[in-house]
């Protein structure tokens, strides 16, 4: 085995590889940019080395760097992680040429399966299904063009070089074709140096389906199963689980055996997960083809390990230092349910916008590791870390195992109802409301699934207005009691008139509280009687109030409701967080915004940092409320800015390609009314 190694990536995939690097006593190496100087995945590690700039072209995928780095330390090996370098053909090779083990396939076998169209062209050889569409290597716009108009639509582009959802796009009109194309284009030269595309089939009601396979050197193969990941938004997987429901025994073999003839196909090595398309039939019917393969650890490997007990990182290691495969397929065994969320900084009711800032809080559910199973957390963050526009918006992986789905799935909630986020949008109450919905619940599953339940995921208040402000006033009455307990009991033993618990000599107290809950104002009245009992009348309804202080959260009550909530305050802004969802409430000074005026009308700004990629009008154009005006890259994706009313286009700001802040205005919008 080796004693150290070097982990050619970030976040949590380095802090995970490093945790199972410690269990088997091998030391490790960190690489780190300028924004991670003091990044989790460091701090994992037994040493460090600074490798760059912010951008990963400045560091992550400065490959000579970290071969350098790997050969200062004395490391043996590289373990790429996932992203990166980890399907780099050509950094394999320098590894090999700099003897070090590249812990992963060999660069043939990265180059056989990285280009999708050459890929398929092997699979289909090697006897595996194919979904109809054009691999060619013409990339003439025209001739793709007819190539869909063959096929017939709706299609599929995806960039060729690509992964992750990237350079991806779905048609269903001859007449979008171009717009699509060159957008893909565009996302795969960025993310990937290749704008190579194919273009396929687009399979009605489809399934995500993929198989978990491993290789080593002495020509052993074997499946570990199947991973369902239909659940997607952007095409990049939001909940993964295994097995897949449904699923017969013998539909899971012959994927499986498929599986293993595509990594034999070129002679693979070490992990890879061999991705299919399951096209679903009216009368059950389920037919599979080929759509890629990874050849690297997938981000959701942990459903794997939690179904079979293994450590796939430690499989990993054993294989590329010359070990055959711990076990064989008969002695493989699948043993009940896994799910994993990943927690990602966006808001989902904002077309999933990619979301940076700093982790105020970051309180996790309690969890184990997957050798006892039930709950398990893979993070590359901690409480105080920023999340960067630099990365992938990823915080973490929520996963869960149980005896049956449906345990699984009541756990999953539990474990997303406490983790507790603030500081920027993210994706936590989303995920609750996936997890709730009837299609998921009843595993009618398909890469449809949220467009499908619109109406139950997004902009949905699962906290109502009098428990959110209740919670709000019970969390400052007790911080105004701890912040005052120390005059209180200096001198209430001499002046009881000193005591600030409202207590009068007749009638009750009153205050009044003014609060913005869901875009709308509210002046709420708390009374304290002469028995010191407290009510709250919101919205015109009076009820009494009551709480109480607990070791983790306040128990509540309101009228009716009782609830145990979490409130974390920040600014003039309470977070509440309860066992239905959670919610924001923000404290109003009356007399400080007595005279607010009108918010600012016609600037169009930047909703995060990023790079300007073009300009859809020019200065005196007329527009319409939602027409397309610019189109921005950030966090690897792009996002169209558009007219928020009817205008006239003043200015533009900025040039296509300028890098631009969170907030810069990039154009100004002349508003008609």
């Amino acid at each position: 085995m080796f004693t150290k190694i070097l982990i050619a990536n970030r976040g949590e995939i380095a802090a995970r590889v490093a945790a199972t690097c410690a269990r088997l006593a091998i030391k490790t190496v960190a690489v780190y940019s300028d924004a991670d100087a003091t990044a989790k995945h460091v701090a994992a590690c037994d040493e460090a080395i600074y490798i760059g700039g912010s951008s990963p072209k400045d560091s992550y995928l400065r490959w000579e760097k970290i071969i350098a780095a790997a050969k200062a330390t004395g490391a043996q090996a590289i373990h790429p992680g996932y992203g990166f370098l980890s399907e780099n053909e050509e950094f394999a090779s320098a590894c090999a040429d700099a003897g070090l083990v590249f812990i992963g396939p060999p660069p043939s076998a990265i180059k056989a399966m990285g280009l999708k169209a050459e890929s398929k062209q092997l699979m289909e050889k090697a006897g595996v299904p194919l979904v109809p569409g054009y691999h060619g290597s013409d990339q003439d716009a025209a001739l793709l063009q007819r190539e869909a108009d063959r096929i017939g639509y709706p299609v599929l582009i995806k960039a060729s070089a690509g992964g992750g959802g990237k350079g991806m796009r779905a048609v269903d009109r001859a007449e979008d074709f171009a717009q699509a194309l060159a957008s893909c284009k565009r996302e795969a030269i960025n993310s990937f140096g290749d704008d190579a595309v194919l273009i396929e089939k687009y399979v009605q009601r489809p399934r995500h389906i993929e198989i978990q396979v491993f290789g080593d050197t002495f020509g052993n193969y074997v499946y570990l199963f199947e991973r369902d990941c239909s659940v997607q938004r952007r095409h990049q997987k939001v909940l993964e689980e295994a097995p897949a429901p449904g699923l017969s025994p013998e539909l899971r073999q012959q994927m499986g055996d498929a599986a293993v003839a595509a990594a034999r196909a070129v002679n693979y090595v070490g992990a890879g997960t061999v991705e299919f398309i399951v096209e679903q039939r009216d009368g059950g019917e389920m037919n599979f083809f080929f759509m890629e393969m990874n050849t690297r650890l997938q981000v959701e490997h942990p459903v794997t390990e939690a179904i079979t007990g293994q450590d796939l990182v430690e499989w990993q290691l054993r294989v590329a230092c010359g070990e055959p495969l711990p076990l064989k397929q008969d002695q493989l065994k699948i043993t009940g349910h896994a799910i994993e969320a990943r927690i990602c900084a966006e808001n989902p009711d904002n077309n999933f916008l990619p979301a940076t800032g700093t982790l105020q809080v970051y309180g996790l559910p309690d969890c184990v590791t997957f050798e006892c199973g039930v709950v398990r957390v893979d993070s590359g963050v901690r409480e105080g870390d920023a999340i960067s526009p630099f990365y992938d918006s990823m915080v973490a992986k929520l996963i869960v195992h149980g005896d049956t789905r449906e345990q699984a799935l009541a756990r999953l909630d539990k474990a997303l109802a406490h983790t507790h986020i603030v500081g920027l949008n993210t994706n936590v109450q989303f995920l609750r409301n996936v997890v709730q919905s009837r299609s998921f619940v009843q595993a009618d599953l398909d890469t449809a699934l949220i467009p499908r339940e619109e109406a139950v995921l997004f902009k949905q208040e699962k906290v109502g207005l009098q428990l959110a402000v209740a919670s709000a006033i019970a969390h400052t009455l007790l911080k105004e009691k701890a912040d005052e307990a120390r005059v209180t009991d200096r001198l209430a033993w001499l002046d009881p008139w000193a005591r600030r618990d409202g207590w009068r000599s007749h009638g009750p107290s009153t205050r009044r509280f003014d609060y913005e809950f869901q875009g709308a104002r509210h002046v709420v009245h708390m009374a304290c009687e002469h028995d010191g009992s407290l009510s709250l009348e919101v919205a015109g309804e009076r009820g009494a109030f009551a709480f109480v202080p607990l070791k983790q959260g306040i128990d509540v009550r309101c009228g009716d409701q009782r609830q145990i909530v979490s409130v974390y305050q920040k600014s003039d802004v309470a977070h509440v967080f309860t066992a239905q969802g959670a919610t924001q409430i923000v404290a109003i000074d009356a007399l400080a915004h007595a005279g607010d005026a009108q918010a600012e009308g016609g600037r169009l700004t930047a909703p995060m940092p990023g790079k300007v990629v073009s300009f859809a009008v020019k200065a005196g154009d007329k527009v319409t409320k939602g027409q397309p005006l610019a189109l921005m890259d950030a966090m690897k994706m792009e996002h169209t800015i558009a007219a928020p009313s009817d205008g006239v286009v003043a200015e533009l700001l900025y040039a296509p390609g300028d890098q631009v802040a969170e907030g810069a205005e990039l154009l100004k919008l002349e508003v008609v009314l």
